[in-house]
Formats: structure tokens, sequence, C-alpha cells
């Protein structure tokens, strides 16, 4: 039996990742800093390059008010399919919000990372009372389904071992490099860049390069 653990502990920090780097949206649950009552919304998602969990956020929102008073929240993500909602995975994260300012050289970044996911967030993504904060997990809950339940560390959520988190030049020469060689899928657009992959999107569907055929193509 404990030579089957690590491997268990491998498929459950993945499907973790998985789920936090392909959400397009989550439930944030926040504490009203007027009533002290948790307040829940639904926000957009996207990552950084460490694979952490980021949203957009306008200072006229509740949640952003709330965020501003106070940084701890929980965030859901998990989309049901068919059937039964409770037999499909998802993951809830405790977090510490963390604002990233328009004078943030790191906004740029999470900029180009958070318009990949959400293109049509270009329409609104330099207004003047939006901003990013990125959730810095303290603890999470992975449920794959009935009778699979997990309990995380911030460790478990950040990238595999082997692999570093990606600074916005690295992600570039990813891209550049996959664009140069003519490997990017026809009718697919790129939709996330992680530190294992590019995952490139049309509709329902998805094609995965993994970093490793990029590098070895070079």
């Amino acid at each position: 039996m404990s030579g089957d653990k690590p491997k268990i502990l491998r498929d459950t920090d993945d499907a973790a990742r998985e789920l936090l780097l392909t959400a397009r949206f989550g439930a944030i649950a926040v504490i009203d800093p007027h009533t002290g009552y948790p307040n829940s919304s639904r926000v957009l998602t996207a990552t950084d390059g460490a694979g952490l969990p980021v949203i957009l956020a306008s200072r006229l929102a509740a949640h952003t008010k709330a965020l501003l008073a106070s940084p701890r929240c929980s965030l859901l993500i998990g989309e049901p399919g068919k059937g039964d909602p409770l037999a499909w995975p998802r993951i809830s994260l405790q977090c510490d919000a963390e604002q990233i300012g328009s004078d943030n050289p790191e906004r740029e970044h999470l900029r180009a990372r958070f318009l990949r996911r959400h293109p049509k967030a270009s329409l609104y993504i330099d207004f003047p009372d939006f901003m990013f904060f990125r959730l810095v997990p303290a603890s999470a809950s992975l449920n794959g389904g009935f009778g699979k339940a997990y309990a995380l560390t911030p460790d478990d959520l950040g990238p595999p071992s082997g692999f570093a988190a990606l600074t916005h030049e690295e992600e570039n020469r990813l891209v550049a490099e996959v664009e140069s060689r003519g490997l990017q899928p026809a009718g697919f657009r790129l939709g996330i860049v992680a530190s294992t992959c590019l995952i490139y999107e049309s509709r329902d569907k998805k094609k995965v390069i993994p970093i490793s055929q990029i590098i070895d193509k070079q």
C-alpha cells in the first residue's frame, strides 16, 4: 500500500492544478465589512505564472470592497456536467487576496494571461476602477466526486516538481517558438500557457502541446 501513496498524491495534485488552470469562473465568498455576514459572487478566473488563481474585479463590486477591507476569502471552482452535480470534481480554497495595483510590473503579465482566458474582457480590463487580485491559498479541499475528498496544502497547488513558475518573458518566448515552427493547431486559439504545456481551445475542444515537445524541437 505504501508504494501506491506517492502516485495517489501526484494524481490528486494534478487534478487540483487542472481545475484551477482550466476554470473560466468560480464563486468567491467574502465577509461583508458592514454586516459581518458571508457574501458570495461569481467571478471570472485565470491563473498567474505559478498556476495560482487570479480574478479581475471592479471597485464597485461588493466582493471587491470586502476584499479591500479584509483579504480573507474562499474560492469554489468546478463546473458540473450532466447528471448529479455532486458527482463532478470541484475544489474549494481558503485564500488571502493580494491586490495587484496598476503600477505593479506584474500587472501586464496577468493582463495577458487573463485575456487569453477571457478575450471579451478587453472591453473593460483597462478601466481605472478594475483591478487584479491574486488569491494565495492557505489551504484547499479537493472533492473528485463521491468518496474522493482530499485536504491539500499550498505546496500541492504550485508548479509540479521539476517545473518553475513562468515569467512574462518566458511565456512570450514559448508562444513565439510554437508560432514560428507552425506547431499551433489550425482553428484553435491559445487559451492557457502553463509551466508544463500550452493549451489551445476551439469551442468545447482542447489540444495540448507539452513544453517538452517545444523544447525538444528547439
